[in-house]
């Protein structure tokens, strides 16, 4: 596991920056720990009041960071999270946005990110299950992912059920 610095990023065995997935989050990870606690291929972005952290595997480019928070989340830069530039209030309404749950936080203060209590789940129109609560996920090879968020396949054609890569039906529209 690397060291941490200001504003920098924790490898946790992920695939390296942001944006090299592929395009879909891709498999990523060794399976490590992140200082967090999380495992896989979580990377940790430390700021002077919240740690915002990406992992590339449930990541499908939703962008609610990007357009939410531009100052913050910069695909085009590396690292491409900056913790500092903006309040951590802010940086955690954006991160909630996050609809996979692929972007969490953890405020400075050592509080955690608050599921939605009850756990909601809606269904988009083109299929996809948008689940937000005290989630706890179990992928096809057995590996169970703690989360907040997460966008689950509805047609039951994802490459990487339970999670939707929109491979299937639920990849015919954007919506």
């Amino acid at each position: 596991m690397a060291a941490v610095g200001r504003a920098g990023a924790e490898d946790a065995g992920g695939s390296g920056s942001a944006g090299s997935s592929g395009g879909t989050g891709g498999s990523g990870g060794s399976g490590g720990k992140a200082a967090d606690g999380r495992t896989g291929g979580a990377r940790a972005y430390r700021g002077d009041g919240i740690t915002v952290s990406f992992d590339a595997r449930v990541c499908r480019h939703a962008a609610e960071c990007v357009h939410g928070l531009p100052t913050v989340f910069d695909t085009a830069r590396r690292p491409w999270i900056m913790p500092d530039a903006a309040e951590p209030g802010v940086i955690a309404e954006v991160v909630r946005r996050c609809p996979t749950g692929a972007l969490t936080y953890r405020p400075a203060d050592g509080g955690a990110e608050v599921p939605d209590r009850p756990t909601t789940v809606r269904r988009t129109a083109d299929g996809r299950l948008l689940v937000r609560g005290e989630l706890r996920v179990t992928d096809a090879s057995g590996e169970v992912r703690e989360t907040p968020r997460a966008m689950l396949c509805g047609c039951g054609r994802s490459a990487e059920p339970p999670y939707c890569d929109r491979s299937g039906e639920c990849g015919e529209h954007e919506g």
